[in-house]
């Protein structure tokens, strides 16, 4: 991890920076631990695994099992992956799953059954102020309405939950409201609105850009790195509301020196490359308002009905955001890029639940690359692909960089009840953070 400071003139941003931190402690530089796992030998017994392996586990065992795979979650407090099955007539695939080293569970609703209850909300019940997203711990949906979900929309939606069936979704209300967080790593600005970088990244063309929010590159066409300076980027692709919210802003300077890393306030965290998020997994975030906080991933792809339009595909999680953060780094103890804040409910005193952009949709629709991906650098600071942040469980400081899983707080914490209680407050509730 390199502590140098980046001189100004250098212009270009450590994505996420701000001098001050917020309640999270600083990342601690030696993050590198290796895996402590089995040995093949020892199946069907599960492997110990850090949550970004626990991830591409999970890709794997998601093609091996077909329509009896029903999700899956990292168990941060056993450093495992739970692997849901439906019950089927051939259980070789749940066998080759545990030899894979994943812990097996049998649940009643199949991904197939999960995925068409999503539909139906989001054909009957678009309503803004809602949420929703599929909670594998639980094996159901999580639906989650802020304080402005009221009368008919209020029935709308609880009559459409009850339609999907018994034991198919719960809902929880959140006292916050759904909006993204701009208010104005390192903060931009553009057109009144204030933002954070995301991650520094090449675009396809070789020239110097980074990532944000989507809904502040809609805001904005220009962005600069002090209120008031000039312009030094121009917004390249936006993408917001709809399949995302994410943004290539391009250095309007060709020679910028745009560093991979994140800007911690006192240090830098070298970013490898990006990686796919897992359910019960630690995560940091970075924001030009709060500064530093962390959580837990609670569910994966997503709905959220921003009043400005619904956004799918996106990282739900208990880390706290509030306005300014907004394209802000979501990232990993050991220096992998995960999403860029979009927007939630709650603040960092009530705490609330918040979504991500993942970085890896954000660069495979814009056409760039982070780190060192497409220049066979592999995982830049030694950091082995294991993305994941979760040290240490609780709040508080990422570890030791002990196994990114070791103390995890329990397994998943909070399971998806993300909600509730979040934007208690609070304010924003779910616009993006910018």
């Amino acid at each position: 991890m390199s502590h140098k400071r980046i001189p100004k003139r250098r212009a270009a941003m450590a994505a996420g920076g701000v001098v001050a931190l917020g309640a999270a402690a600083v990342l601690l530089p030696n993050a590198n631990a290796s895996q402590d796992g089995g040995s093949p030998d020892a199946a069907p017994a599960p492997r110990t695994l850090k949550a970004a392996d626990a991830s591409d586990l999970a890709s794997r065992l998601a093609g091996l099992l077909g329509d009896t795979f029903a999700g899956s979650y990292y168990d941060p407090g056993a450093r495992q992956l739970v692997v849901n099955v439906v019950p089927g007539d051939d259980d070789q695939g749940v066998v080759e799953a545990k030899k894979a080293g994943a812990a097996v569970r049998e649940v009643d609703n199949s991904m197939g059954e999960l995925k068409s209850g999503a539909q139906t909300l989001k054909s009957r019940a678009s309503i803004p102020g809602t949420s929703w997203a599929i909670d594998p711990r639980t094996n159901k949906i999580l639906v989650t309405a802020d304080s402005t979900v009221t009368g008919d929309r209020w029935d709308r939606l609880e009559s459409t939950v009850q339609d999907l069936g018994s034991g198919m979704a719960t809902v929880r209300k959140s006292a916050g409201t759904f909006k993204t967080f701009v208010s104005g790593g390192d903060a931009v600005f553009g057109g009144g609105a204030r933002c954070s970088l995301g991650f520094n990244v090449t675009a396809g063309d070789g020239s110097p850009a980074f990532l944000t929010a989507g809904h502040c590159g809609v805001a904005a066409d220009q962005w600069s790195d002090a209120q008031g300076g000039q312009p030094i980027a121009t917004v390249d692709q936006a993408v917001f509301p709809g399949e995302g919210d994410f943004a290539l802003v391009r250095y309007d300077d060709p020679a910028t020196e745009a560093p991979s890393e994140v800007d911690l306030g006192d240090r830098t965290l070298a970013i490898s490359r990006a990686a796919e998020a897992a359910v019960g997994q630690q995560v940091f975030r970075m924001g030009s308002t709060t500064g530093l906080a962390d959580g837990r991933v609670l569910g994966l792809d997503a709905t959220v009905n921003y009043p400005e339009g619904t956004v799918t595909g996106l990282i739900q999680t208990d880390v706290c955001a509030e306005p300014g953060d907004s394209g802000g780094s979501l990232f990993t103890q050991d220096g992998l890029a995960v999403g860029l804040t979009s927007g939630g409910s709650g603040d960092c005193t009530a705490g609330g639940e918040t979504f991500f952009q993942p970085v890896t949709t954000a660069l495979e629709a814009v056409g760039a690359t982070l780190g060192g991906e497409g220049t066979g650098a592999g995982d830049a600071d030694g950091v082995g692909g294991a993305g994941d942040a979760s040290g240490d469980g609780g709040s508080g400081a990422p570890g030791s960089g002990a196994d990114d899983d070791g103390a995890a707080d329990g397994s998943g914490a909070g399971t998806g009840d993300a909600a509730d209680g979040t934007g208690v407050d609070g304010s924003d509730g779910s616009h993006p953070t910018g």
